[in-house]
């Protein structure tokens, strides 16, 4: 047997361990849309975050039957030299479920990371823009042209509503009911959700669609809302530029992304003496103590008031 004929036998022997490893992966991915259901946003996180473990440990050459605790922690001790404690918490329990899958499908007797723990990421509140500072971004897309008309109609919408960016970016003219004066969304775990938009919001939306989308959709038959000037379906990519710009024009001075009308619109409500359960509805969120971060705004907020103007603080 030649030289270089054993040097290729033995890198596609090292190569069978990834490969199996990757069609693993693929397996995983598919089980998360198929039978959890889970966002496409959802499911690109945990490829993302196995991708780069599985590409660390891929180097050594280890089928996931033979890859142990010991083998692990270093990856993640590197992770801890780039990242917050947040995302490796994220990176851990993509790693968990992973795992969990592997073992009941039988590929492996049992989790190498059942007893790895979560870093304590620490209480970190939302970013919340004022209701002047809201009033502000609100008041900066400006004339009847297509994209002011669209940019109006997507900020109003956030405000009124709370959906994350996914959520509107894919919003179809099907899913709003201007009589009724609601929405419909599909959220996280693809369930649906009914919100209510508002007298601003649906003011905005038909402005937008009676003289700017018609513009946009360049002839074509798409069940998209909100449109970019191709006729396609805007990216949360493109509207987080929209609301950056828009931001800087109204002379914000926080970072303000699409979540921090999210956060403002569901701190604005509980401060008004909204109940938490129907914030908790209209947010989508599984659990109520996810909702429960935004009373703890509301809190500071009052605490600032007292302290500056109770005469004994």
């Amino acid at each position: 047997m030649s030289m270089d004929h054993s040097i290729s036998t033995r890198r596609i022997e090292n190569d069978m361990p990834t490969c199996q490893t990757n069609l693993l992966l693929e397996h995983f991915i598919a089980f998360l849309r198929v039978e959890r259901g889970l966002s496409e946003n959802t499911v690109d996180s945990y490829r993302r975050d196995l991708s780069g473990f599985l590409n660390f440990i891929g180097e050594k050459g280890l089928p996931p039957s033979e890859i142990t605790l010991d083998q692990i922690k270093p990856y993640f001790s590197l992770l801890g030299q780039r990242i917050s404690a947040r995302s490796i918490a994220r990176n851990i329990s993509a790693l968990k479920t992973f795992f969990r899958f592997l073992v009941s499908e039988g590929k492996i007797e049992s989790s190498p990371v059942r007893l790895l723990e979560a870093p304590k990421a620490g209480h970190r509140l939302p970013g919340v823009l004022s209701r002047q500072e809201v009033e502000r971004l609100l008041a900066q897309p400006k004339g009847v042209d297509p994209r002011g008309l669209r940019d109006l109609a997507m900020i109003e919408i956030l405000y009124a509503t709370g959906l994350r960016v996914s959520e509107l970016v894919n919003l179809k003219v099907s899913n709003i009911n201007l009589e009724a004066g609601y929405l419909r969304t599909m959220g996280k775990g693809s369930k649906e959700r009914i919100v209510p938009i508002g007298d601003k919001a649906r003011e905005a939306i038909i402005n937008y669609t009676m003289l700017g989308r018609i513009q946009m959709t360049k002839g074509k038959n798409t069940p998209y809302l909100f449109l970019n000037p191709s006729g396609r379906p805007i990216t949360r990519q493109g509207f987080w530029k929209i609301i950056k710009k828009y931001g800087l024009m109204a002379g914000i001075k926080k970072k303000i992304t699409p979540h921090s009308l999210r956060h403002s619109f569901a701190t604005h409500l509980l401060g008004a003496g909204a109940d938490l359960r129907s914030v908790q509805v209209m947010l989508g969120h599984a659990d109520i103590s996810t909702t429960q971060i935004y009373t703890h705004v509301t809190r500071g907020q009052l605490r600032g008031v007292h302290e500056k103007f109770h005469p004994r603080p």
